[in-house]
């Protein structure tokens, strides 16, 4: 056991190790049988200091050949290959991409989302508080995985990456399911007005107390989590068909990178999705 803290007892997530490799993965995405799948830990990588171990950005600032390392690790553990990966280079954009089969090995630059129905090739994004939101759709063999900080989450990403599957592959949302990922928690996400305000904007008025409350410091805390059930559940997507994540990186940052823990002095962890050859 990874020794996570966990918000409740709900049985979202599966604690695996393989080759002394943790990661995280969803029993409702391995009934399925069809993706390869995961999310990252701090764990069982080589990188050193402020990247310790387990990081798989080239963007923090760690050596690339650890970075190589723990990409292989990683790969093997969830099983895929790295030479099949395609990779976001995120800035909080809701721009979404079409990962084609020439396009194994590519980073898709400002964008934070990508889909596709190419077997065996494996979406790759990147978090330390962000939420990853991932897709499946058991129909028509396509999946989506995206990157949704609040920018992303007030401008409804996960919506955007559910109408590029509807519309590059016929997806159904009602087929689709999907899963919110683990991420900072509303006790640990304070925020400040100007961004509350943009969420009073965008979302409806009834929902907006399971969004946010306000602090007598005049500061905000925020729900990604609820938040971005509620986007999904906007792009047609079943309740119970959304798996919501019951794990803060914040609350675990031992063993999870957590920017507001951490500061730029960080690795990123990963969510991995791939579907099956």
């Amino acid at each position: 056991m990874l020794g996570l803290k966990y918000k409740n007892r709900d049985k979202i997530f599966e604690e695996k190790e393989v080759n002394g490799v943790p990661y995280l993965a969803y029993p409702v995405f391995e009934s399925l049988g069809i993706v390869n799948h995961g999310f990252s830990t701090r764990l069982g990588g080589v990188s050193k200091g402020n990247y310790a171990t387990m990081n798989l950005s080239t963007t923090r600032g760690d050596d690339p050949e650890a970075i190589a390392e723990n990409t292989r690790r990683i790969a093997a553990a969830i099983g895929v290959r790295t030479e099949d990966m395609v990779y976001t280079h995120q800035t909080h954009t809701t721009n979404v991409a079409a990962a084609r089969e020439k396009d194994r090995g590519k980073r898709f630059m400002d964008t934070d989302g990508m889909v596709t129905d190419v077997p065996g090739m494996c979406l790759v994004t990147f978090y330390a508080d962000c939420v990853p939101l991932y897709f499946v759709d058991p129909v028509r063999k396509a999946i989506g995985l995206s990157h949704s900080g609040w920018q992303g989450t007030v401008h409804k990403i996960g919506k955007i990456t559910v109408e590029k599957m509807t519309e590059t592959y016929g997806s159904d949302p009602k087929d689709i399911i999907a899963a919110i990922g683990p991420s900072i928690c509303q006790d640990c996400y304070e925020v400040s007005e100007d961004v509350i305000d943009q969420f009073r904007e965008s979302f409806r008025k009834e929902i907006l107390p399971e969004l946010f409350y306000r602090k007598d410091n005049g500061k905000y805390q925020l729900n990604l989590w609820r938040a971005n059930e509620e986007v999904l559940k906007e792009a047609g997507v079943k309740k119970e068909r959304i798996a919501v994540t019951n794990v803060c990186t914040h609350c675990n940052p031992d063993i999870l990178f957590s920017h507001r823990t951490m500061g730029n002095k960080r690795g990123n962890l990963s969510a991995f999705l791939a579907l099956k050859r």
